[in-house]
């Protein structure tokens, strides 16, 4: 029981984050409102045509230790990835730029635009995930809480 309360709590806030994020990009703009720190995690340009810039993580010690990851990808055109899943993490974007293409499971394959949003469970299966455009880049917000106990990735077996 206390754990389905803890779950709830930590989902509900994360939606509130989400809607907090979606408010502050739309009100102060994109990219030029991210500090230089966001900009300082920025990973190394993927040759894989995905770039991802940790924006914020943090350990929430008073909720079982997860940990919250606020991400923006990038993607290029016609880029995605392989089918995977996120066993320790609920995990939730919100596209900004840009026609995003998903499939969580068995459910239909999304095709979101800016303002819209997706959620994966933990342990789905991520079986699309690719921009949707051939000529336009995507931009989406990724928004994660996770087990660190658990692995953050792990690619579906073919």
């Amino acid at each position: 029981m206390k754990n389905t309360v803890i779950s709830h709590a930590v989902v509900g806030c994360t939606t509130a984050a989400i809607a907090s994020c979606a408010t502050y990009v739309s009100l102060m703009g994109w990219p030029q409102s991210l500090s230089t720190a966001a900009h300082a995690q920025s990973k190394p340009p993927a040759s894989t045509g995905v770039k991802q810039i940790d924006l914020f993580k943090t350990t929430m010690n008073d909720v079982m230790g997860r940990v919250v990851t606020l991400r923006r990808t990038e993607r290029e055109p016609g880029n995605g990835s392989d089918a995977h899943r996120h066993p320790g993490s609920h995990t939730f974007g919100y596209v900004l730029e840009g026609t995003y293409e998903v499939k969580v499971d068995e459910g239909p394959l999304q095709k979101l635009g800016p303002g819209e949003v997706f959620y994966e469970p933990p342990n789905a299966l991520h079986a699309v995930s690719r921009n949707g455009s051939n000529t336009h880049p995507v931009k989406y917000l990724v928004i994660q809480v996770s087990d660190p106990t658990k692995p953050a990735t792990v690619p579906e077996k073919k």
